[in-house]
């Protein structure tokens, strides 16, 4: 699940991979910028980076960027026609810039999902079944990292070799604007993240992706978007604990937590594949 101080990435949503795989289809690369796409210039880059920086110093400034690791707990919802199903617990196990484990307990049922860099294992408890994760599954994991608020504020971008620019103001709401911010990366992957203007504080991630119809071979565009709401500060450092998922403005997925904890110790065995379901801990 991944997304960011808590992270959805627990979220973006991997999740949909184990829950939702059905209604949400098979999605390949983003979409090519759009062709008002600004050009970055350095004045248009120096405005980017100052709404980044903002962002960066409401959410804790220097103690935010010191977070290592965090573990997260709260029930994971999906919707079906704009109806809330049955909530899932889970418990989200966060080592930056690349480790993630997932718990979730649905239905008396342990599932894991657990990613380290491109590779990742899955437990369904349901089958009790232990296996690898499929490219598409590790597709999915490496876009949510693309696309988290982590991502944009800690630089990992950067290693991509992806280009920052400035969009500009959007409404949000009476007497509201949004900063907005882009990603565009070398294969024309794209991400607009939206800042509350007064605020500074993250509050929506957009970019579009691809799927094939399930009745034909034709391909159909998506805008999936992500609205993050209900922040909360805990040891000055200050982050989202609702996220709600949207495709084509449709709602499809909640993330609420109930507890973060900042800094914790996280073993690297936490991330390892077990030898059998018998070792699984």
């Amino acid at each position: 699940m991944t997304y960011s101080i808590p992270r959805s990435s627990i979220v973006i949503l991997f999740l949909l991979v184990l829950f939702c795989v059905e209604a949400i289809g098979q999605q390949d690369q983003a979409a090519k910028p759009s062709p008002e796409a600004p050009k970055p210039s350095p004045e248009n880059t120096a405005k980017a980076e100052a709404v980044l920086n903002h962002a960066i110093e409401v959410m804790g400034g220097d103690p935010y960027l010191k977070v290592k690791t965090v573990i997260g707990r709260g029930f994971f919802t999906t919707f079906n026609e704009g109806m809330s199903q049955i909530p899932a617990k889970f418990v989200d196990y966060i080592s930056y810039p690349d480790k993630e484990r997932t718990e979730f307990i649905g239905a008396g049922i342990r599932t894991i999902q657990t990613n380290t860099g491109q590779t990742g294992w899955l437990y369904d408890g349901a089958t009790k079944t232990l296996s690898d994760m499929k490219g598409e599954q590790i597709t999915a994991f490496t876009r949510s990292m693309r696309t988290s608020v982590e991502n944009v504020l800690r630089g990992w971008w950067k290693k991509e070799n992806a280009t920052l620019s400035y969009v500009g103001r959007r409404e949000a709401g009476l007497g509201r604007r949004n900063e907005t911010v882009r990603l565009t990366y070398p294969d024309g992957f794209w991400v607009e993240y939206e800042f509350a203007a007064r605020e500074g504080l993250p509050a929506k991630v957009i970019y579009k992706t691809t799927r094939t119809k399930e009745d034909s071979a034709e391909t159909e565009e998506l805008t999936e978007e992500d609205r993050l709401a209900k922040p909360i500060t805990i040891g000055g450092i200050t982050a989202p604990w609702v996220l709600d998922h949207y495709i084509n403005g449709t709602q499809v997925s909640r993330i609420g937590y109930d507890s973060v904890e900042y800094n914790p110790p996280l073993a690297d065995s936490l991330f390892a594949k077990p030898a059998n379901i018998k070792s699984l801990k």
